[in-house]
């Protein structure tokens, strides 16, 4: 197993090498476990939240072990980046990745585990969240902090924004981190990276306009924009998941 650890935790190597070793009989499971296993281990005083990613298939093991970094790899490059510019992720601890002759096979991503309130999909599923305006346009502007720092998160979608409730408002925070691009962004590209988050026209109308604040610019230019590349996203959206069902239906006839 290759194991790269944070300098913050490199005192404690050896009990991060057990909690990856032990993964699969012990830890506790934690969300969403359809696409990636995640498990919570307790460490000291500190929770830690570590990702096993599923075996990729034949193809993506070639591709991994030879030619891209891995998913664990580019979380925790990515998180590490993230910190760098103080835009808020889980702090990163490590990851791993099994090493074989010739494929790629299991890895892992470990971080802090981070207690929230509510994400992103809240907002968008329920229009009447209390405090709903604020906490959207605070969360549009933390996407302008994000697009100011050369941050493309490919991957801006309902659940991978994690909001905390402080005294002072709202902290904002990064999930699932491995697709993502470190580079200036044209306003178009900047919009864009809006289409994923809501069918809703009012919260796209709402985060628009704060967003047209935040540039300087005019906001119904940014609004037409906006809701474009939405609807856009959302007609493929339905349009695979039309073909998702079919297949299924197909094959189960």
């Amino acid at each position: 197993m290759k194991t790269v650890i944070h300098d913050k935790y490199i005192s404690i190597k050896s009990e991060v090498e057990d909690i990856i070793n032990t993964f699969d009989s012990a830890g506790k499971p934690y969300g969403d476990q359809e696409r990636n296993e995640l498990k919570l281990f307790e460490l000291d005083t500190t929770t830690i939240n570590v990702k096993s990613f599923k075996v990729p298939n034949f193809i993506n093991q070639v591709a991994y072990k030879y030619f891209r970094k891995s998913k664990a790899r580019r979380s925790y490059e990515h998180a590490v980046k993230l910190v760098e510019k103080e835009i808020g992720t889980p702090g990163p601890i490590a990851f791993a990745e099994a090493e074989h002759p010739f494929l790629f096979k299991k890895s892992y991503y470990l971080s802090e585990h981070l207690d929230y309130d509510l994400t992103y999909r809240e907002l968008t599923e329920n229009l009447d969240y209390p405090d709903h305006d604020n906490i959207l346009r605070a969360f549009t502007r933390f996407t302008f902090k994000l697009h100011q720092n050369e941050v493309e998160f490919l991957d801006h979608s309902p659940g991978n924004t994690l909001i905390k409730k402080t005294a002072d408002g709202y902290e904002f925070f990064l999930v699932d981190l491995n697709r993502m691009r470190f580079r200036t962004l044209n306003l178009e590209e900047r919009i864009r990276n809006f289409s994923r988050l809501t069918p809703h026209e009012s919260v796209v109308m709402t985060m628009s306009d704060e967003y047209a604040k935040c540039m300087e610019a005019d906001k119904d230019e940014v609004f037409q924009m906006m809701w474009r590349y939405t609807k856009e996203f959302q007609e493929k959206y339905w349009q695979k998941d039309r073909w998702k069902k079919r297949i299924k239906f197909w094959k189960n006839s």
